[in-house]
């Protein structure tokens, strides 16, 4: 039976048909006039600019962050350093999953996320790796974040779950009640109609939803964040397909995707109080002497070239750049003595998720070689709050992946945590993870379940014991060591941190996207209503 290498699943699943001659899609981004002032000059121009809130990143933290203060009379700007992805029928602007290009690539990071030496133009891309100790956490760029790249599962907790995991003061009532809610209705949260699902396509997702119920194991459809008549639409020919061939996985061409850019941020921007400005990396951090915040930008173009400096200025200072470059920054600035009296515990309290990823080979289940997806069904193994674990099944393009295969994908609870310490050397945060860590989770239960659905007949393939990566790291800024509910960094007046790093490692069994968001919503509640006009 073929198993996959470590040229397998992280490798050929994203890098297979990259080549150094793949095609710049920059020309029309790179013309651009401070370009031709740097050349001109030979001096790269820098601006220095006052706002009223600035925001570091366009994920669910900043999406939410953005609208909620927007509404509430407040202008913002938010900084996200990767480009924007603009889709919809037919369109092109993602790399395709089948044959990705430099597009799939945060320039410089490709021989980390993909395992091997790659040769490619520099270009803005979508994804990065941190590679640390023992675990690698991908990285995703754009506007709106996590969302672009995301599977999408948008599962909430139960009360049980989320009183074990998340601080008491969390009212659990207010949360099912208010928020969880509020972020499903801003996605408009869908479960896939059995009209797909019953199509060729999607025959892997009916056969894992059989061997999970044939295993006495619970089976669930997966609310997604999809417009699912656009997949139905691509099976009557009607549109380029994005969902139905398993294209996905790097971002939806289609504009069937209810991600943070179209919605959240769309109706920020709306207001006309938000101006969100793509291609701008935060470098730094720092406290003014009259107590207000200041960031040094760098403008680049798609392809990494910077144009210009900036530096900015505002009272209030919302940190939402995911759970890694967040905690980066806020650790920079404490080695740079940039800001001071930060809590000791910036970096502490860093877990995984308990991510796993698996590929399942069986030549008799009658995998097709185009699989539709993204997430149809779950089997969520909740009962015990102890050992609390999801296995989904991913239909990804075949490309790269062993014939007869489909992927898995498993995460759940763990108190193993790791640390993000900031590096001068390399001038990032660097992933400490413990050798072993979230073993437990995953070796008693969350891969026996994935054994138990692949059966006798099936071979399964722990990518983790190839290359340890999490797509979802959480923590670094945690509620209750380095914020308070409300992401408040303690002790640091108008500094706020709302976004992945300021949940405590793990989102009880489901994916962090929908917790992320309510907790973000919770927050902004609180921040509009105690310190829009008093502290900013």
């Amino acid at each position: 039976m073929q198993q996959i290498s470590r040229r397998g699943f992280l490798g050929s699943v994203a890098a297979a048909g990259i080549t150094a001659a793949a095609t710049v899609h920059s020309a029309a981004a790179r013309a651009d006039d401070a370009t031709d002032v740097a050349s001109a000059t030979g001096r790269i121009p820098h601006e220095v600019e006052e706002h009223r809130v600035l925001v570091v990143g366009s994920g669910f933290g900043g999406g939410v962050s953005a609208l909620r203060l927007a509404q509430a009379g407040v202008p913002v700007v938010v900084l996200e350093r990767g480009r924007r992805w603009p889709a919809g029928p037919n369109s092109d602007t993602f790399p395709s999953a089948t044959s990705p290009d430099e597009r799939a690539l945060w320039f410089g990071g490709a021989a980390e996320v993909f395992g091997r030496p790659v040769d490619l133009p520099r270009y803005t891309g979508l994804l990065e790796a941190s590679v640390g100790e023992n675990m690698t956490a991908v990285l995703p760029t754009g506007v709106g974040g996590g969302s672009l790249i995301y599977q999408g599962m948008s599962l909430q907790p139960t009360e049980e779950l989320f009183s074990d995991w998340f601080p008491s003061a969390i009212d659990w009532p207010e949360m099912d009640r208010e928020y969880f809610p509020r972020v499903a209705r801003m996605l408009r949260l869908a479960e896939a109609p059995d009209q797909l699902i019953e199509s060729p396509q999607y025959a892997a997702s009916r056969h894992f939803a059989q061997r999970a119920r044939d295993s006495g194991l619970p089976v669930s459809k997966i609310p997604m964040p999809i417009d699912w008549d656009y997949a139905l639409a691509e099976l009557r020919g009607e549109m380029r397909p994005s969902f139905t061939n398993g294209d996905s996985s790097l971002g939806v061409n289609n504009g069937g995707k209810n991600s943070v850019d179209v919605t959240y941020l769309a109706q920020a921007e709306a207001t006309g109080l938000v101006d969100v400005r793509p291609l701008h990396d935060v470098r730094a951090m720092r406290r003014a002497p009259d107590g207000s915040w200041e960031l040094d930008v760098n403008v680049l173009d798609v392809g990494g070239n910077l144009l210009r400096t900036l530096t900015l200025r505002a009272p209030a200072l919302i940190l939402a750049a995911g759970s890694v470059n967040t905690t980066t920054l806020l650790g920079r600035a404490e080695a740079d003595g940039a800001v001071t009296d930060l809590p000791d515990a910036i970096g502490e309290g860093w877990g995984t998720n308990a991510d796993r990823i698996y590929i399942w080979t069986d030549p008799a289940a009658g995998f097709p070689a185009v699989q539709g997806g993204p997430v149809v069904y779950g089997s969520l193994n909740w009962q015990d709050p102890a050992s609390a674990h999801t296995v989904i099944q991913a239909s990804l393009p075949s490309v790269g992946v062993p014939i007869h295969s489909t992927v898995l994908v498993g995460y759940g609870v763990s108190a193993d945590r790791g640390r993000i310490v900031y590096d001068p050397a390399q001038d990032r945060g660097v992933i400490r993870w413990p050798a072993g860590g979230d073993g437990h989770i995953v070796h008693q239960h969350i891969s026996r379940t994935a054994r138990a659905i692949v059966g006798e007949s099936g071979h399964l393939t722990d990518t983790n014991e190839i290359l340890n990566s999490t797509w979802h790291p959480l923590g670094g800024a945690a509620m209750n060591q380095v914020c308070d509910l409300e992401g408040r960094v303690m002790g640091q007046r108008g500094l706020y941190v709302i976004d992945g790093a300021l949940i405590p490692g793990t989102t009880a069994a489901c994916n962090p996207s929908l917790t992320i968001a309510a907790i973000a919503e919770r927050a902004l509640d609180r921040i509009v209503r105690h310190d829009v006009g008093h502290l900013f």
